[in-house]
């Protein structure tokens, strides 16, 4: 999209906008385990891993936001001592076992992304590809042989963005029980392989 740049990392005092972003794409599925929403975001902001963040800027402002879990780190942090101080001893360890179930290990050689969220005014204009074309560089240049992502059930719009960029099913997960809880009943684990293709490895 034209105008828009792409960098690594969270621009310095950006930190609340980042969880704003994230929070709109993914409020309703985290809603359960970190609302409300004054709470949730100020709670993401403080405990962003601005390394493992490719983000989209137009004009200087964020617009677009993709995170990536690799070495043990992911976009999104905060400890069960976090979320205990935030919420309360009582309410937080409920959130805790909803968070529990957020929870994903990377395999050997594999790149897990932890979302993509894109400003609601410039979605499908192609901010979501030049993220992902990021975090595909970033793959490439650590080794990573593929990159793994899941997506719900109720999110058909990302689904069909990840197909276009070459992720394929691999699995899915039946979570009727979530439905009522979380608002979703299926889980699906998308791989896509990491190739280099000149500079940067980006994808083909």
């Amino acid at each position: 999209m034209a105008g828009v740049t792409v960098r690594r990392g969270i621009p310095g005092g950006a930190e609340l906008q980042a969880a704003g972003l994230y929070w709109g794409a993914f409020g309703r599925k985290l809603g359960p385990a970190l609302n409300p929403p004054d709470k949730a975001v100020p709670f993401i902001a403080a405990h962003l891993n601005a390394d493992r963040a490719v983000c989209a800027l137009l004009d200087g402002r964020l617009v677009g936001l993709a995170g990536y879990q690799l070495g043990g780190r992911a976009l999104t942090g905060g400890s069960a001592s976090d979320v205990l101080r935030t919420y309360g001893q009582l309410r937080g360890l409920h959130r805790l076992l909803l968070l529990a179930l957020f929870e994903r290990h990377p395999a050997p050689g594999q790149l897990v992304m932890d979302g993509i969220a894109v400003d609601a005014g410039l979605r499908g204009r192609g901010v979501g590809s030049l993220l992902l074309d990021e975090v595909a560089a970033v793959a490439a240049e650590q080794g990573c042989r593929e990159i793994r992502l899941d997506v719900i059930d109720t999110n058909p719009r990302a689904r069909a963005l990840y197909e276009r960029r070459g992720f394929t099913a691999v699995r899915t997960e039946q979570t009727p029980y979530l439905r009522r809880l979380m608002g979703f009943g299926a889980v699906t684990t998308m791989h896509r392989p990491v190739e280099a293709n000149g500079p940067g490895g980006r994808w083909a």
